[in-house]
C-alpha cells in the first residue's frame, strides 16, 4: 500500500477515514515493462531459474495497480518464472482516476489481465460483473488459514472474486511517557484495561485532559474512531434496498461532538501536516503552544508507512520512536488493505490466475514479503531497470495466519519492536485478526459515507445543527442513489 499510503496522506482530510475515490476522463496510461531475467539472479536467497514448476509459465500480463507493492510483486513473479513478461502499469487514484480508467478500458484491446483493487472500492467491483470468477482458488485460503475477513471482502454471493496478500486489523497506539504520567503505567495489559471499551475509553480521555496543564490530548482527532465505529456495526449499510442507519452511527456522531467540545481532540485534522506534528510533539496551537498527542487509532500499515516515519521531527528534532506501545483498543477493526482479481474477458486468465495466486495465496511469497526478502536488490537481480527505491520492507501483516504463525517471533527484536518499546507489534496483530468482520462492506458504503463528511465537519465546528447534518446527509444520499429508501433522521 506504500504509494497509495502517501497518496492518501497527501489528499485527504477528515474524509480521509473513508479512503475514497470518484471519477475522471479516461485516458492511455503509461505502461512501464519489467523484462524477464535471463540468468538465476546472483543474489542470496534471490529465486533461480531451476525453481520453475516443470510445466513452465510463460506469455505476457498486463498489470495495473494504484500502488508499487504490486510492482515488487510483478518482479518477484517474474523471477519464479521467467518466460513471463509482465507489463505494469500504475495510475494514481486522484479523482477515481484509476477506477475509471480500469473500467474504460475493460473489454477493449487495451484491457489489463490483472487489477489491484483498494479496500474504499473492492466491494462494488466484487459486487459487479467486471471481475471473473476465482472460486477454485478458494481452497488454498484454507490451507493457508487466511483470515476469513479477508476472504469475505473479496466474495458476493458465493464467489469469491479477489484476494489479498494483507490483513489489516487496526490497533490503538499510545505514547508511554504520557501514560507513565498521566495513568501512572506505561504497561500495555493496564493501559489496555483503561480503554477496554468505550466508556472506560472517555474515563481515560478525561484524566489525559486534566493532566499537566491542559495540553494534552488524547487522540489527533475523533476522525480516528469512525472506521471502529463502523466496524462494530450490527447492520450494513444496506438492506433490502434502504438505507441502514445503525445505532453505532448515531452513537458516533455524538461521540465526536463529545470529543471536540472537550477538548479531548487536539483539533488537527487527518492527513494534514498538524496531525502528522502529533506524532513527534512538533503540534502547536495558533499561539505556538505546544499541544501532546496520547494516542492514535491506526492499523497494520499505520505502523511502518504513517506513525514511524512520522516519529521523527522534519527539523531532525528529537525523535519519539520507542516511546509507543500498542494494544488492541477499545474495538476492533479492519482498515484498508489491497485486493487483486482478473478481469473477465481477459485473453489470459489462466496466467493471470497464477498471478493473483503467487501474490495471495502462496506460502513462501507472503513469507518473504512480511519478512523483508524482496529488497531492492533481489528485484534488481531479477529485473536491472527496478527503481532504486522499489523494496518491500519487513513488517507488513499478511493474510495467511499459517505464515503468521511461523514468522511472528523474528518480530521480537525487530526494529518496528525497538519503536514499540520491545514489543512485538506482528505478535499484537495476530492476535487481534481473527477478530475482524469484514460481512458488513457493501459495493455502495463508499458514496455513502463521503456523503457524511461535510455535514459532520459542519456540525462539529458548530455552523450546522444536529438535526441540519442528518437531513443534508440524508439529501445527500438521496441523491447519489435515487432507488434507496431512505428512512427518516433520526434527529429533526
Amino acid at each position: 500500500m506504500r504509494k497509495s499510503v502517501l497518496y492518501v496522506l497527501s489528499l485527504l482530510v477528515v474524509a480521509s477515514m473513508l479512503l475514497v475515490a470518484c471519477g475522471t476522463t479516461p485516458a492511455a496510461p503509461a505502461a512501464t515493462e519489467a523484462p524477464a531475467a535471463t540468468d538465476a539472479p546472483a543474489v542470496t536467497e534471490a529465486p533461480a531459474a531451476t525453481d520453475a514448476p516443470a510445466a513452465e509459465l510463460e506469455g505476457t500480463l498486463n498489470v495495473w495497480s494504484f500502488t508499487n507493492e504490486i510492482r515488487t510483486m510483478a518482479i518477484a513473479f517474474q523471477g519464479k518464472h521467467p518466460k513471463v513478461k509482465v507489463v505494469y502499469t500504475m495510475i494514481p487514484m486522484t479523482n477515481g482516476e484509476y477506477q475509471t480508467k480500469v473500467k474504460a478500458a475493460s473489454g477493449t484491446a487495451d484491457s489489463p489481465d490483472v487489477v489491484a483493487l483498494e479496500a474504499a472500492f473492492v466491494k462494488e467491483w466484487v459486487e459487479s460483473d467486471l471481475l471473473m470468477d476465482l472460486n477454485d482458488l478458494v481452497p488454498l485460503t484454507e490451507q493457508l488459514k487466511t483470515y476469513p475477513a479477508v476472504v469475505q471482502v473479496g466474495t458476493y454471493d458465493g464467489v469469491t472474486k479477489a484476494f489479498s496478500y494483507q490483513a489489516t486489523p487496526g490497533a490503538f497506539f499510545y505514547r508511554r511517557s504520557i501514560a507513565k504520567e498521566c495513568l501512572g503505567t506505561d504497561d500495555p495489559q493496564q493501559v489496555q484495561a483503561m480503554v477496554a471499551d468505550m466508556d472506560k475509553f472517555v474515563e481515560t480521555a478525561a484524566k489525559i485532559k486534566a493532566c499537566g496543564t491542559g495540553d494534552y490530548y488524547t487522540v489527533g482527532t475523533g476522525a480516528e474512531l469512525f472506521t471502529p465505529y463502523l466496524a462494530n456495526r450490527a447492520q450494513p449499510w444496506v438492506v433490502d434496498g434502504k438505507l441502514v442507519i445503525d445505532p453505532k452511527i448515531v452513537e458516533y456522531v455524538h461521540f465526536a461532538k463529545m470529543m471536540r467540545d472537550n477538548g479531548y481532540e487536539s483539533g488537527a485534522t487527518q492527513w494534514t501536516e498538524g496531525w502528522f506534528a502529533g506524532m513527534n510533539d512538533t503540534l502547536k496551537d495558533a499561539n505556538g503552544t505546544p499541544k501532546k498527542v496520547f494516542s492514535y487509532f491506526l492499523p497494520t500499515w499505520g505502523l511502518p508507512y504513517v506513525l514511524s516515519p512520522n516519529s521523527t521531527p522534519k527539523d531532525g528534532g528529537t525523535s519519539t520512536a520507542g516511546d509507543w506501545a500498542m494494544v488492541n483498543g477499545p474495538m476492533s477493526y479492519q482498515w484498508g488493505g489491497t485486493w487483486v482479481g482478473v478481469l473477465e474477458g481477459s485473453p489470459n486468465s489462466e496466467l493471470a490466475k497464477e498471478f493473483v495466486k503467487f501474490v495471495a495465496l502462496d506460502e513462501e511469497n507472503l513469507t518473504n514479503w512480511a519478512t523483508g526478502v524482496y529488497t531492492n536488490e533481489y528485484l534488481k537481480a531479477i529485473d536491472p531497470t527496478t527503481p532504486d527505491d522499489q523494496a518491500q520492507a519487513a513488517g507488513d501483516f499478511v493474510s495467511s495466519q499459517l505464515v503468521v504463525e511461523k514468522i511472528t517471533s523474528s518480530f521480537d527484536n525487530s526494529t518496528l519492536s525497538e519503536f514499540l518499546g520491545g514489543e512485538n507489534s506482528y505478535g499484537a496483530f495476530a492476535a487481534a485478526a481473527p477478530s475482524v468482520d469484514g460481512s458488513f462492506l457493501t459495493g455502495s458504503d463508499d458514496a455513502i459515507q463521503r456523503a457524511l463528511n461535510d455535514p459532520l465537519a459542519a456540525y462539529l465546528s458548530g455552523t450546522m445543527t444536529e438535526a441540519e447534518m442528518w437531513a443534508a446527509w440524508l439529501d445527500a444520499v438521496r441523491n447519489e442513489f435515487p432507488d434507496l429508501i431512505i428512512p427518516e433522521p433520526p434527529v429533526k
